[in-house]
């Protein structure tokens, strides 16, 4: 049965909004794995958790056909408690690329459990104290400190809050306008909106591949979680999605030709530069696959390439014999910021990409790079 106008975006919003409100940093996405669990249980699917946390569910498809794993991540980046003061202020690293020039004034809440956790906000030095040199000083984080309104380490720990403690911006969502929200953690909740909603619609298709979908953990802690999953599951082929950059502010203009709104977005490179040099250069056949489909179905492709990120598919296309592997994703504003910005209209184009691509992959479908290349 068709979708009523506007029911699959309001679907994606309330689940995007539901997803950005719960903590789930990197290594302790379980509030946010109960959820979804509960999400793809609605829809009749069953699901299970392996041991470094990902959440998995199969949709059984044409066994003739190459096999699917569709993921996304999600976990947040943010802090983890690394000591208490005498006088009750709580210091921290960071885990994953938080930018230290954005920390200072922040809201945060650490998380001690369902009902305990506790706000708290990132010091920022009193203006009228502040000296010449240190106004336009990006303060590294090992110097900041948390307030959370204690007056001593004992009144800290009594609170459940220890060393190792994990700590998220402040869980929030603002509508800037009936398509654009405003977030904590967009990246990734939005892709965890999007394979739900996928995962309903594919359910309903009679001609599908095999169709993993897993919601990945530790992707912000140096790419973790899909690669297990992966391993386990051995796909033909596997498709991320994440956020890809949106360049169409005055600071990102030189960067490329992604907007916000524009549509669902596709990667056509992808590499680090710094540290874990690795990235992504898609499978002709899926790029093939989904330039096609964006054109049967006239939704617009938007086309992106650029260096300084990368997903969990620069690692699951190693897997095995290698993995057909891709990004997809929705345009973004501000990553890693306290309130990152997407749009639903391009949540809601990259769902019907998916849905139409994945379920047009038959016995026919060819991974032979010479088919393309």
């Amino acid at each position: 049965m068709k979708a009523a106008p506007g029911e699959v975006k309001a679907r994606m919003k309330a689940h995007l909004c539901d997803l950005m409100l719960i903590p789930g940093l990197s290594g302790h996405e379980g509030r946010v794995r109960r959820h979804i669990a509960g999400l793809l249980k609605a829809l009749g699917l069953s699901t299970r958790t392996d041991r470094l946390g990902n959440l998995i569910a199969t949709l059984e498809g044409d066994l003739g056909a190459p096999s699917v794993m569709l993921f996304t991540h999600m976990d947040q980046l943010g802090l983890v408690v690394r000591k208490i003061e005498a006088g009750g202020f709580i210091r921290v690293e960071r885990l994953g690329g938080v930018p230290e020039r954005a920390l200072p004034s922040q809201e945060v809440l650490i998380c001690v459990g369902e009902g305990r956790d506790r706000p708290g906000v990132i010091a920022n030095k009193s203006h009228h104290a502040t000296t010449p040199e240190e106004k336009y000083k990006v303060v590294p984080y090992q110097d900041l400190y948390i307030d959370a309104g204690f007056a001593s380490r004992d009144e800290v720990l009594a609170a459940g809050i220890d060393v190792g403690s994990p700590v998220v911006y402040r869980p929030h969502w603002v509508e800037l306008s009936p398509d654009r929200i405003a977030g904590a953690a967009i990246d990734d909740r939005a892709g965890c909106a999007v394979i739900v909603e996928a995962a309903r619609q594919l359910m309903a298709r009679p001609k599908r591949p095999t169709v993993h979908f897993v919601f990945s953990v530790q992707e912000e802690f140096n790419l973790r979680g899909a690669l297990t999953a992966a391993q386990a599951l051995q796909p033909d082929i596997a498709i991320q999605i994440d956020l890809l950059l949106a360049t169409d502010t005055p600071d990102m203009a030189y960067r490329g030709d992604v907007r916000l709104g524009g549509g669902p977005a596709m990667s056509l490179y992808s590499f680090h530069g710094r540290g874990t040099l690795n990235g992504t250069i898609p499978h002709p056949a899926l790029v093939s696959l989904f330039d096609g489909t964006s054109r049967r179905i006239d939704i617009p492709l938007q086309r992106s390439a650029h260096t300084g990120a990368l997903t969990d598919s620069s690692y699951v296309q190693l897997v095995g014999q290698g993995v057909a592997s891709i990004d997809l994703g929705f345009p973004m504003r501000y990553s890693h910021s306290s309130l990152e910005v997407c749009d639903l209209g391009d949540l809601e184009g990259l769902t019907m990409l998916l849905v139409e691509g994945i379920a047009s992959i038959d016995g026919g479908f060819s991974l032979d790079r010479d088919d393309y290349e």
